[in-house]
């Protein structure tokens, strides 16, 4: 059985002066049956490749396959076969929920019906509602019922719960898990790393269009050498340098950025000790300080050194 989704040297040029290389050379592998994640800050290059996949973007050049079919000479199939939310989807604002839905199923030779998708996006008391009358969380669980109304094998959703209040990401994240325990492929892209920890068999991080790290999330956070994170800023405006905590005992690494220094520890207990010394003989004073455990964000930082939510 081909891969869900396989993109090999994949590379797109934007033309100007100098020409832009959005993409350069970026390999994938999604698997059938996997919610995989896209993370990267913006410019990195995720929606271009996004685009690319979703047919909406012809590559430069380099090698992209989707169910084992391409986009040159198979693209009405795939387009059978994909569901699609994009970073943000304007409908018609005089047509209720139930109507939208139903025009998209039409678009379709097999698929839900317009009520089971609304269904499942939990959308029942809104069906009869306008568009216009909904709030941003309705908007985009109706964008995905409108994705998945065609009852699609892979399900692409770029940045899906941006902006949305806790309560409305939370029901996209059940929606979502409930597509992939359905036996269906997601590709998703989010700047949230707990969406992206909650939902990912596997992600990949992409930084200057290619990518920079990829496996579970579990495998990536460890590869940074410990689970802990202990950040902490000083009192005043002290020059002190980041390399002058790296060498504490059980310290991976350490970082400071904007006044707030972070250090990658394996045994906080040996580590914190070791820093309130270290503190002492230069004669500063802690501002704040935190312990957590480690996330797909320090993941990033450790290999970009800029924040994921950075523009490029």
């Amino acid at each position: 059985m081909p891969p869900a989704i396989l993109c090999e040297n994949l590379v797109k040029t934007f033309p100007g002066r100098p020409p832009v290389e959005a993409v350069k050379g970026l390999n994938l592998t999604v698997n059938i049956g996997e919610c995989f994640g896209l993370l990267g800050p913006n410019g990195a290059g995720k929606t271009t490749t996004l685009e690319i996949l979703e047919g909406l973007q012809d590559p430069t050049s380099g090698r992209v396959e989707i169910l084992g079919m391409n986009w040159a000479g198979q693209a009405h199939i795939i387009r059978q076969r994909i569901g699609i939310s994009l970073q943000e989807t304007r409908l018609a604002d005089k047509l209720t929920v139930r109507e939208v839905v139903t025009m998209f199923r039409s678009f379709y030779p097999n698929g839900i019906e317009a009520d089971e998708a609304i269904a499942r996006v939990s959308l029942e008391e809104k069906a009869r509602s306008y568009v216009v009358k909904l709030s941003g969380g309705q908007k985009q669980r109706l964008a995905v019922a409108c994705a998945i109304v065609g009852d699609p094998d892979l399900l692409f959703l770029d940045e899906p719960t941006t902006g949305l209040d806790p309560q409305s990401r939370r029901q996209l994240w059940d929606i979502i898990k409930s597509f992939r325990d359905a036996g269906k492929t997601v590709m998703l892209t989010t700047h949230y790393m707990d969406e992206a920890e909650r939902l990912c068999d596997r992600v990949a991080v992409v930084d200057k269009g290619q990518v920079i790290a990829l496996g579970t999330p579990n495998e990536l956070i460890a590869r940074l050498g410990g689970q802990n994170i202990i950040e902490f800023s000083l009192d005043g405006d002290p020059a002190l340098d980041a390399d002058r905590f790296s060498k504490l005992p059980s310290v991976i690494s350490a970082r400071v950025q904007t006044g707030q220094f972070g250090l990658t520890v394996g045994e906080p207990h040996l580590a914190l000790p070791a820093l309130m010394n270290e503190l002492q003989r230069a004669g500063q004073s802690l501002a704040t300080l935190n312990t957590r455990h480690a996330t797909l964000e320090d993941v990033f930082v450790n290999l970009t050194g800029r924040q994921l939510r950075d523009a490029d």
